[in-house]
């Protein structure tokens, strides 16, 4: 009885493990790749701000100064701060790009994701000619207004 109890239990597993790697292949088809996320805070005083953020232990990972731009680093965390560039603050996220502003292997292009969310019912605000290829970006806002950046380097 034992033996029959080990090879039901065992056939059990098996099935439960073919159900869970379908769903997991299949549940990540829809997923898409934005690439590293930050946030663009748009700041008044570029080196009052840089010196709060170093205080939370971010260091400055690219831009300059004299550019109006910084990119502070915390671990994975990544936040800009831009003075006179723009208004408000917006979520950004750089397909293609790791956390390291390196290229992934594997991504979406900016222009699959452009032409997923004007399916999907979302309004672009500044669209991408999709015939181009390589750097470029778009805008949209959620349904609170907020302002999300798509922004690709590569």
């Amino acid at each position: 009885m034992q033996y029959w109890t080990k090879i039901i239990g065992l056939g059990q597993y098996f099935l439960f493990s073919i159900f869970i790697g379908t769903y997991v292949s299949h549940t990540n088809l829809d997923i898409m790749k934005l690439g590293i996320f930050s946030m663009s805070l748009s700041v008044k005083d570029l080196s009052t701000s840089k010196a709060f953020y170093e205080k939370l232990g971010f260091s400055v990972f690219a831009g300059g100064m004299e550019q109006n731009y910084l990119v502070l680093k915390n671990e994975h965390t990544i936040i800009g701060l831009f003075q006179g560039i723009f208004e408000g603050n917006i979520l950004t996220f750089n397909p293609g790009w790791d956390e390291n502003a390196q290229t992934l292997d594997k991504f979406d292009d900016v222009r699959d994701i452009q032409k997923h969310l004007l399916n999907s019912g979302v309004q672009i605000d500044n669209p991408i000619d999709e015939s181009t290829t390589g750097r470029a970006s778009f805008m949209v806002k959620d349904p609170d207004g907020n302002v999300v950046l798509i922004d690709q380097h590569v």
